[in-house]
């Protein structure tokens, strides 16, 4: 299969799919610039979506990747985990190649955004399909005089059949914060995170690589430029 990108309607919200070699595929919101399904060529869906989810804007939309920015969580004035995942965002660029597709959406300031968080930006989000992977870039530009602070993240809900079965690797001695526990400073001394109670944890300063385990779903994950990891079941 070629690949190529497409336009669609999703749960009744607008959005693209990217379709990549070997029946790979990704949809992407315009609400919100929100990837909302990843299947790998085995046909197997790695992102969660939530059947209750709410594609009018109103509210942010649970599960797919959420654009968190410019405020993370509530560590701040603004909307918890900020503005821009309600918005509409719009497509900057597309292209493919032999092996993966690539589509870029942005979103810029306007006067609804700027009664909130008085700033000139401009965002954009790449996301890149190949056989069996994405990756995700967020780029943010100051288009104004004023400098400003922000926090961010790509809040990722990865779907799997049983939560019991999790092993999170690659986060052994890393010092994190517990919101679970009284955001108490802890260090992790296990092998692998495992998941039978609810977390809820910010890793600091991680620079390896993670690796998912559950069941027979293996998950490799890696960023850069992000030096936090944050850890989240909805339990």
């Amino acid at each position: 299969m070629k690949p190529s990108i497409e336009t669609l309607r999703f749960r009744d919200t607008e959005a693209l799919r990217l379709n990549g070699p070997r029946g790979a595929s990704a949809v992407i919101s315009l609400l919100g610039g929100q990837v909302l399904s990843w299947i790998t060529p085995d046909g197997r869906e790695r992102l969660f979506l939530s059947d209750k989810a709410v594609f009018d804007g109103s509210v942010a939309i649970r599960g797919g990747i959420p654009v968190c920015w410019p405020q993370f969580a509530a560590l701040g004035d603004l909307p918890k985990h900020g503005f821009v995942r309600t918005r509409p965002w719009q497509v900057a660029a597309e292209r493919c190649g032999d092996d993966y597709a690539l589509l870029t959406l942005a979103i810029e300031d306007d006067e609804a955004t700027r009664a909130l968080w008085p700033h000139a930006f401009r965002l954009e989000l790449t996301l890149m399909l190949e056989d069996d992977r994405i990756d995700l870039e967020l780029s943010v530009s100051n288009t104004g005089e004023a400098p400003f602070r922000f926090t961010g993240a790509l809040h990722t809900y990865l779907r799997v059949t049983q939560v019991e079965d999790v092993a999170l690797e690659g986060l052994y001695g890393h010092h994190y914060r517990d919101a679970a526990n009284g955001d108490k400073v802890v260090r992790d001394s296990g092998t692998a995170v495992m998941v039978d109670a609810e977390i809820d944890r910010v890793y600091r300063d991680v620079k390896r690589p993670q690796l998912l385990q559950a069941g027979n779903l293996s998950l490799g994950i890696q960023s850069q430029d992000f030096p936090d990891v944050v850890v989240w079941n909805p339990w």
